[in-house]
């Protein structure tokens, strides 16, 4: 917001000397004229100190976390060095987007020029922290001037990931390679030699370190596998999410956060897992290398709901998955009766609103099914609630 470079007082100032101008012309009064002239200098006088000193200014800013969560703490360090004549009076302001929340503001200091200030996740996505504005008002407070400083930083604000209880280690016929002896080599291993991709292989088999080194699409060799591959989808076709232009949807916004959980949840089960969305497209691929969890938050931080639908089976692939999630909105019972389980292990459905009947149709056709909530921390909860063993003993 651009301000006028009077204040309301040097404003107030002005208007009055000029009244009483007029007001002694007309009585033909000099001690009211020299009142009326000291009111008209005083502002004019304000203006060219606040205004006529040159000044530059160089700001790095430093944040705590590169990547913040949603709900996170982190604390933003702001170095300021101004270059000018003295030390001005007035207040600092670092413009903060909705993403964030902060109070990013504070009387400018007299001595170090390092600013200090916390900011909380409020929403997922890509925000810019800055420019720095300096407000600054001459000593009578009467004119004031506004710049703005330095760069802006670019702030990643990635879904939360709630702590999710594991699978029952009998659930599908092995479980993840920390629970069941497996005689493969280890997907994503630095000693594993990839191989060129052929038509017909499964797109979960895609190495994507060797794919970026060679520049041809890569999979991993074929191998004997006791341990499958865990994949979650979310499914963000358009037509089962309220729309963007309706603001942040929660529902949505809950299931971004089970997807985060779910994917990481079996990573620590020892699986290796592909989270992919409706149509087929991979938002990450967890292999244990330690860049993976980061690469995967990133995605989902800008994940929005868009697109149609494609059959389950298809996006999965051909090769049976060992627990599958599936993560949708609005389903209706005709919607519910055409999901396959694709052959998976252990085959886990949420839904936000669903409509009434569409769970139980699904059900019929084996999923372990539950009902999104509109809220991150119940997750646990109702994640457990569509565990295997947690229908087998409801059962």
């Amino acid at each position: 917001m651009k301000r006028r470079p009077l204040t309301p007082r040097g404003l107030a100032c002005l208007l009055t000397g000029i009244a009483l101008a007029i007001a002694a012309n007309i009585i033909a009064s000099r001690p009211l004229l020299y009142i009326a002239v000291l009111l008209i200098l005083l502002p004019l006088l304000s203006l060219l100190i606040t205004f006529v000193p040159r000044r530059r200014g160089v700001v790095t800013r430093q944040i705590s976390t590169d990547l913040l969560t949603v709900g996170e703490t982190s604390r933003v360090s702001v170095r300021f060095d101004l270059y000018a004549l003295g030390i001005p009076r007035g207040r600092w302001a670092d413009a903060l987007p909705d993403a964030i929340s902060g109070v990013a503001s504070g009387e400018y200091p007299d001595e170090s020029p390092t600013l200090r200030y916390d900011v909380v996740g409020v929403q997922r996505g890509i925000a810019t922290v800055g420019p720095l504005t300096l407000r600054t008002v001459d000593p009578f407070g009467l004119a004031q001037r506004q710049q703005t400083f330095g760069d802006t930083r670019t702030v990643t604000v990635v879904p939360q990931a709630m702590p999710l209880p594991p699978l029952p280690s009998k659930v599908g016929a092995a479980g993840g390679t920390q629970q069941t002896r497996s005689t493969r080599l280890g997907q994503g291993s630095d000693n594993l030699i990839p191989r060129a991709y052929t038509s017909g292989d499964s797109r979960r088999r895609i190495h994507w370190r060797a794919t970026a080194h060679r520049g041809d699409l890569m999979v991993r060799q074929e191998e004997e596998e006791s341990s499958p591959d865990a994949v979650v989808v979310l499914d963000r076709a358009a037509s089962r999410w309220a729309r963007p232009s309706d603001g942040t949807d929660p529902a949505f916004e809950a299931a971004v956060s089970l997807c985060a959980s779910a994917a990481l949840r079996f990573v620590q089960d020892g699986y290796s897992v592909d989270v992919l969305d409706s149509a087929g497209s991979l938002l990450g691929a967890l292999r244990g290398h330690e860049d993976d969890r980061e690469i995967l938050l990133v995605a989902l931080a800008t994940v929005a709901p868009r697109g149609e639908p494609r059959d389950l089976r298809t996006v999965v692939g051909s090769v049976p998955p060992g627990p599958l999630v599936v993560i949708t909105g609005a389903i209706d019972e005709a919607d519910a009766a055409k999901l396959s389980t694709a052959g998976a292990a252990a085959p886990m459905l949420f839904a936000a609103g669903a409509e009434p009947g569409a769970l139980v149709a699904a059900a019929q056709h084996g999923w372990n099914t539950a009902e999104l909530p509109s809220t991150t921390d119940d997750l646990p909860q109702v994640w457990a609630s569509a565990l295997p063993q947690a229908k087998v003993a409801h059962g």
